[in-house]
């Protein structure tokens, strides 16, 4: 396999817009099925369990859990979960646990192993994978396929957006099958999700000049940071992900809060900062972040609405999001950036995804072939 084009990653993104209208009503009704066979209605605790873009992507979804569907929930990596958070190391009367594992391909072997270890504790255990034929899905009490069409090898994009996706009308549903919201209210949820798509096809159509400049930005630091909070901060550990597979940049996510208590400290003074900024409990304090960044000299782009002036008005550069929606779904606007900005900085430093030292082109064959088996995204 020869190595990745850069624009890989811009074809993957042009997708999303048309993933997200054609996958929500069949997603949605693979869902309204899987809640008909089983009584979802006792699950006092969910635990989202992946790694890589799965990971971020429970950590986007978690406040969908816990907000909309009235439930306990905690996002772990799938190490993490076997050896220190898995609910049985610290048992409580809540109701029965839901571990839910995330893995594109379905092969992941920490997650497979997370799922056959909570089954063995008395668990209901859910796959959400692409593969419905998978390790994953075999261990698993049930499963919910998020399957896309002409995948090809890349850094994880459209993947990431159909897990998210499958997560959000998994926590909707749960709301309703907890009695936290009427069907009615479960209906209306899954409207917002469905026309989601148009602020997606919406934001992508403005972001291809805007990430062209941010990328000259990234181009000239040696390290990058981006920062968010909540639903945030799982598409800023995201965004740092794709700078790093998709344009081999020094790139980390923060929470808002810690980059003021820790990160501010850190040189160079004028490392790209980016502040993710969706509408919700933490905007305030991301508007504050981005107010002492430029203060300290730090190149502040903006993640946010495109008339959030509060945070343009302290940013270098702004990545315009063209809706708003609820916090909860915020996350399926606030990634879009993130394929975008890693192919044009990819571009601008002469980079190919998935290089891990000098030999660009020969590396990125070997990674992408050893990570896109046996499905070809490019994703765990």
């Amino acid at each position: 396999m020869g190595a990745l084009d850069p624009e890989v990653m811009i074809r993957q993104v042009s997708c999303l817009a048309g993933d997200l209208k054609d996958m929500t009503g069949p997603v949605g009704r693979v869902v309204e099925a899987l809640f008909a066979s089983a009584d979802w209605g006792s699950v006092g605790s969910v635990h989202l369990v992946g790694d890589g873009d799965s990971y971020y992507a429970a950590l986007s979804a978690e406040l969908a859990f816990r907000s909309l569907a009235g439930v306990d929930c905690v996002a772990a990596p799938a190490l993490g979960f076997l050896e220190y958070q898995a609910p049985w190391l610290r048992p409580r009367n809540t109701g029965r646990h839901l571990v839910v594992g995330i893995s594109a391909s379905g092969f992941t072997p920490r997650v497979v192993q997370a799922l056959a270890r909570a089954g063995r504790h008395g668990a209901l255990t859910l796959a959400l994978t692409g593969v419905p034929d998978s390790p994953l899905a075999r261990t698993a009490d049930h499963t919910l396929p998020v399957q896309l069409s002409g995948s090809e090898p890349s850094p994880g994009i459209r993947t990431y957006q159909a897990s998210l996706l499958g997560l959000l009308l998994l926590a909707v549903r749960l709301g309703e099958a907890r009695r936290h919201h009427t069907s009615g209210g479960r209906e209306a949820l899954e409207r917002e999700i469905a026309t989601m798509h148009e602020g997606v096809a919406s934001t992508v159509a403005e972001l291809g000049e805007a990430c062209s400049r941010a990328a000259r930005l990234v181009g000239d630091g040696p390290v990058v940071v981006m920062v968010g909070s909540g639903p945030g901060l799982g598409a800023a550990l995201y965004g740092a992900a794709k700078l790093i597979e998709g344009a081999g940049v020094s790139a980390r996510g923060q929470d808002l809060e810690e980059w003021h208590h820790v990160d501010r400290f850190a040189g160079p003074y004028d490392m790209p900062v980016f502040v993710l900024a969706p509408p919700g409990r933490s905007h305030r304090r991301a508007v504050e972040v981005a107010a002492r960044a430029a203060e300290l000299g730090r190149r502040v782009i903006a993640v946010a609405h495109r008339e959030d002036t509060a945070v343009v008005s302290h940013s270098t550069a702004v990545l315009p999001v063209a809706a708003r929606p609820r916090e909860e779904f915020s996350p399926l606007l606030y990634h879009l950036f993130s394929g975008v900005l890693a192919c044009r900085t990819a571009q601008r430093l002469g980079r190919v995804p998935f290089c891990t030292g000098p030999a660009a082109p020969a590396t990125a064959s070997l990674a992408v072939a050893q990570r896109s088996s046996p499905v070809s995204t490019g994703l765990v």
